[in-house]
């Protein structure tokens, strides 16, 4: 299995999958807390990253016909939340390309604290790898 990059959404406070610490998106990128998933509530995101999503799909919510994606965290593939495609009420498109991430499913951190495993392990493989390298061996 190949390297899975990440991006990093910067900011101050960082939302990561709960699961395996991706980072997904900050604290400034909220749009609004007043929202509820099937694990309870939820908050709508102006921008999130290191997701992958499903196929569009047409659902009825509370608020109305929707046209959404499941959203799915890009390094372990945790069912996160889901996006906003279309909205067939006029008073709902707001929503509109924006993610929904259910509070269950991500932990928030201050930037300062976030270290991600993936990134120490791999400068660690670097480091030992760049030990065991000689430029003028036959082997190079």
């Amino acid at each position: 299995m190949g390297v899975t990059f990440l991006h990093h959404p910067n900011g101050n406070h960082i939302y990561s999958c709960k699961e395996c610490d991706a980072p997904l998106t900050n604290k400034d990128e909220i749009f609004s807390k007043r929202f509820t998933g099937s694990t309870g509530r939820a908050f709508l995101f102006n921008r999130v990253v290191n997701v992958v999503h499903s196929d569009s799909n047409c659902r009825v919510m509370l608020t109305g016909r929707h046209i959404v994606r499941d959203v799915y965290c890009k390094k372990c593939d945790t069912k996160l939340g889901w996006m906003y495609e279309f909205a067939v009420n006029n008073d709902q498109q707001y929503k509109e390309g924006k993610t929904i991430l259910e509070v269950a499913l991500i932990q928030e951190r201050p930037e300062r604290t976030v270290v991600h495993r993936d990134f120490r392990e791999l400068m660690r493989n670097h480091r030992t790898m760049a030990f065991m390298y000689d430029p003028n061996s036959e082997q190079a």
